[in-house]
């Protein structure tokens, strides 16, 4: 029987970019989300299952979650949210909706998916998706910094609590030209100016993180664990301009 993959957020931009590479490494994905067509036709080419549910709601995403077939090898949660706006313009709705889906979601997937990860019979893995903002100050990014470092703190949190039988790591992309940042990439003039803020001048893609998310999936990363893995063109280190 073949190893299955959880991936919530299975239907977007880079979980359906990692879905095809899971399926061609010979793995089940289990796709969720909330897009029912979507889900189906991609479960139909990569030979994957999937179910719908939104992540805010724990119930109906604790159910999805247990639909996945055994043996379960793993979870990438690759769900978040774009909210810019400066701080006065902020709700406490803002910031509960953004810590929701980005980080209390992702832990309420984990809780729903540890038993199946705790019963594979070799080493499983977990990652998760931060982003650049939480390590560089970027002005209009405070909900997002905060619900992202979240996810931070729940990568290495779990990464300690759950060792040594499943890894946990996350990955921390710059803009990444998805549906989900559409709004800022579809611009051709921000989009640019953008890219030219990075060391290496251009907007990632979804293969980018899906290649960097499959590899902490995979036994090939199977001495990594409570690790942010930037994938950022060089953005939260590096300064080649001014």
């Amino acid at each position: 029987m073949s190893d299955t993959i959880i991936l919530v957020g299975g239907a977007g931009g880079i979980g359906s970019a990692l879905a095809k590479k899971s399926a061609a490494r010979g793995l089940v994905p289990h796709l969720i989300g909330r897009s029912p067509d979507a889900l189906a036709a991609l479960a139909d080419e990569t030979g994957g299952t999937w179910a719908e549910a939104n992540v805010t709601d724990t119930t109906a995403l604790t159910a999805a979650i247990q639909q996945a077939p055994g043996p379960v090898a793993g979870l990438a949660y690759c769900v978040g949210t774009i909210n810019l706006k400066p701080l006065a313009r902020l709700t406490i709705e803002d910031f509960a909706r953004d810590f929701a889906i980005s980080a209390a979601g992702a832990a309420m997937a984990i809780q729903a998916a540890l038993p199946a990860l705790k019963q594979y019979e070799g080493t499983a893995s977990i990652v998760l998706f931060s982003s650049v903002a939480v390590s560089q100050g970027f002005s209009g990014h405070a909900s997002i910094s905060m619900a992202k470092g979240a996810v931070e703190g729940l990568t290495v949190a779990l990464a300690a609590e759950l060792a040594p039988k499943i890894r946990v790591n996350a990955v921390a992309p710059s803009l990444t030209a998805t549906p989900l940042a559409e709004s800022l990439t579809s611009n051709e003039a921000m989009a640019k100016s953008i890219a030219q803020l990075h060391s290496l001048p251009r907007l990632g893609t979804a293969e980018d993180s899906a290649n960097a998310a499959d590899f902490l999936l995979s036994d090939a990363s199977s001495w990594i664990t409570g690790q942010i893995l930037g994938v950022d063109g060089g953005r939260s280190t590096l300064r080649t301009k001014g």
